[in-house]
C-alpha cells in the first residue's frame, strides 16, 4: 500500500485581530485515523481544519511547529496540501457565491486538477476516474447537470465526489451533514463506509452525534480554542454528545413558565386575521417546475412547520412567501394590507427572513453591527449610513445573541453558527410580525439550539407568526400548530405528528 500522510502539530496557535481562536494545540495524526471534532460555536473547529490543511498559518509565538511526513520522509506544504481535501458548507457556499456553475462531471474533474474551476483539458484516463466516482456516489444520471441546478443535498454529494476522486490521504468534513435529509445522509454514510474500507483518514467537525460519520474512532473536543479532550470515541461519549441538546421535562417546563409560553402542538385556537393567501400557484426556478397548484393561506396566530426532502421545494416556498420568487402566470399571491401594485420591498420590511442561501450571499464588506442594522431595511448591506436608532437596535440584538464582542468583525470572520445567529438578529431588527426561517438552527451547537428554540417560543407568545422549514423534528420549538408537507411538487397541509414522523425516518443517532 502507498505510504500516506502523517501530520504533527506542536504548540500551534492562531490569532484573529486581538482574539486567539486557537491556543497551544499539540496533536499527532497518523494515517488511517478517523476523528470527530466537536465543540461549541466559536470553539475553533473550522480554524483547526484550516490550520491542518495549511490554509491558515500559525501565529508566530516562537514555540510553534507544524510538519507533514510520508513515512519518515518530510513533505513541504505545497505537496502536503495536495493530499488533504476540505469539504463542507463553506465550500458549497463559495460555488454559489461566485456563480461557478460547472457540469457535475467537470466539477468532479477539477478535483483531479486541484483547482476550483476546470482550467485545462481532461484526459481519457481522468474521465474514466470521474465516471467511476459518479457511479460510486450515485451521480451518473446527473453528470451533465449544472451544479447550481442541483438540490442542496445533491450538491453536497457532488462536492464529496470531487474530494474523493483525488484519493486524498486526509478528508476534512466541516459540519458535513448539516441541512441534509435522511435519504442523503444514508447515501453519504454508504460512500464514507466505502472510503473507510479503503483506509481513508478523516476529521469530521460536528455538533450532533448523528452527524459523526460511522467508522469514526477518535474524539477531539475544543473549548474556547483549546484542547479540552482527546480520547477514543465510544457509545458513551456519543450519547453524551446527543444529551447536550436534550432537556429534562422539568427544565423545559421552567423555561416555558419563565417565557410565558402557552403554545403547544395540540392547541388549536380560533383562526386569526388573514396575512397571506396563495391561490392556484405554480412555482418555477430557472425554468424547472418546483411546486404545482399551491393553495395555502397564512393567518395570525398560526405557527407552520414545513417539511420535505432535499429538493422538495422548502426553500423556494419560503422565497415565494418572502417575495424573492413569484407564481407563474395564472397563480395569485395576496398579502393583507398590500394591494396589487405595492412594491414588494414594502412587504419585505414587515417580514423577517433567514436562510442558508442568505448566509451564502452575505459576503459584503460590512461589520457585523452594520449587517444587523440592514435588517431594518431588508437589504443586503446599507446604501446609506445607519442612523443612531438603527445602531441602537442592532447593538441590542447583538447583545441578546451574545455577539457584542464581534460587532466590528466581517461576516467571513465568524464561525458558521455565529453568522447564523447574526442573521437571525438581522431578521429581528426590523420588528417583523412574520418570521420565515429556513433551517434556522443549522450550524448552532447544542446549547445554542436549545436557547434558540426557547427564544422562538417567546416570539410566538408575542403574537408573531412563524413559518419554519426543517429536516430534524427536534429542531422545532414548542408551539408549532400547523404542518405543510412538500413532496412530488405538491404542498399538502397535514397533521403535525405525521409530518414530523416522515421527516424523522431513516438515519438515527449512533
Amino acid at each position: 500500500m502507498t505510504a500516506r500522510l502523517n501530520v504533527m502539530l506542536r504548540d500551534v496557535s492562531v490569532r484573529r485581530g486581538a482574539a486567539w481562536v486557537l491556543r497551544d494545540i499539540s496533536l499527532d495524526f497518523k494515517a488511517g485515523e478517523r476523528w470527530a471534532l466537536v465543540g461549541g460555536n466559536g470553539a475553533g473547529k473550522t480554524q483547526f481544519l484550516k490550520l491542518f490543511c495549511a490554509d491558515v498559518w500559525p501565529t508566530p509565538t516562537g514555540r510553534e511547529a507544524r510538519s507533514y511526513r510520508v513515512g519518515r520522509r518530510p513533505l513541504d506544504l505545497i505537496r502536503a496540501k495536495r493530499r488533504i481535501v476540505y469539504v463542507g458548507a463553506e465550500l458549497q457556499d463559495k460555488y454559489a457565491r461566485y456563480g461557478w456553475d460547472l457540469a457535475v462531471s467537470d466539477l468532479i474533474a477539477t478535483g483531479l486538477h486541484h483547482t476550483d474551476l476546470l482550467l485545462g483539458p481532461v484526459s481519457a484516463g481522468q474521465r474514466r476516474r470521474v465516471a467511476r466516482m459518479l457511479a460510486l456516489c450515485g451521480l451518473t444520471r446527473l453528470a451533465s447537470r449544472r451544479f447550481l441546478s442541483l438540490s442542496y443535498g445533491q450538491q453536497r454529494i457532488a462536492l464529496l465526489a470531487r474530494g474523493l476522486v483525488q484519493k486524498p490521504d486526509w478528508l476534512l468534513l466541516d459540519e458535513f451533514y448539516n441541512g441534509l435529509d435522511a435519504n442523503h445522509r444514508r447515501r453519504i454514510d454508504a460512500i464514507l463506509a466505502h472510503a473507510a474500507r479503503q483506509g481513508q483518514s478523516w476529521i469530521a467537525a460536528a455538533h450532533r452525534a448523528m452527524d459523526v460519520p460511522q467508522g469514526t474512532r477518535g474524539l477531539i473536543e475544543l473549548c474556547a480554542g483549546r484542547l479540552a479532550r482527546v480520547t477514543r470515541l465510544t457509545a458513551k461519549n456519543l450519547a453524551a454528545l446527543s444529551a447536550q441538546a436534550a432537556e429534562s421535562p422539568a427544565a423545559r417546563r421552567a423555561a416555558d413558565s419563565k417565557a410565558g409560553n402557552r403554545g403547544g402542538s395540540g392547541v388549536h385556537r380560533a383562526r386569526g386575521a388573514l396575512l397571506l393567501r396563495i391561490t392556484a400557484a405554480d412555482l418555477y426556478v430557472e425554468h424547472h417546475a418546483v411546486l404545482r397548484d399551491v393553495n395555502w393561506e397564512l393567518r395570525r396566530g398560526e405557527q407552520w412547520a414545513v417539511f420535505g426532502a432535499n429538493g422538495a421545494g422548502k426553500s423556494s416556498f419560503l422565497k415565494l412567501l418572502y417575495g424573492d420568487l413569484s407564481p407563474a402566470w395564472g397563480g395569485m399571491i395576496e398579502r393583507s394590507g398590500f394591494p396589487p401594485g405595492t412594491p414588494v420591498a414594502a412587504w419585505k420590511r414587515r417580514v423577517g427572513y433567514v436562510s442558508p442561501e442568505l448566509q451564502t450571499v452575505y459576503a459584503v464588506d460590512v461589520t457585523l453591527l452594520e449587517l444587523v442594522a440592514s435588517g431594518r431595511y431588508a437589504s443586503i448591506g446599507l446604501s446609506d449610513e445607519p442612523t443612531a436608532q438603527d445602531l441602537k437596535v442592532a447593538r441590542r440584538w447583538l447583545e441578546f445573541f451574545g455577539l457584542s464582542s464581534f460587532a466590528g468583525r466581517r461576516p467571513r470572520e465568524l464561525s458558521y453558527g455565529q453568522l447564523r445567529r447574526a442573521l437571525i438578529a438581522r431578521a429581528l431588527a426590523g420588528e417583523p410580525r412574520i418570521l420565515l426561517l429556513d433551517e434556522p438552527l443549522t450550524g448552532l451547537d447544542p446549547a445554542q439550539r436549545a436557547a434558540m428554540k426557547r427564544f422562538l417560543e417567546q416570539l410566538m407568545g408575542q403574537q408573531r407568526t412563524l413559518v419554519i422549514a426543517v429536516h430534524h423534528p427536534e429542531d422545532l420549538p414548542n408551539g408549532m400548530n400547523r404542518a405543510l408537507h412538500l413532496a412530488g411538487r405538491r404542498a399538502e397541509a397535514t397533521d403535525l405528528y405525521f409530518a414530523t414522523s416522515v421527516s424523522g425516518r431513516g438515519r438515527h443517532d449512533r
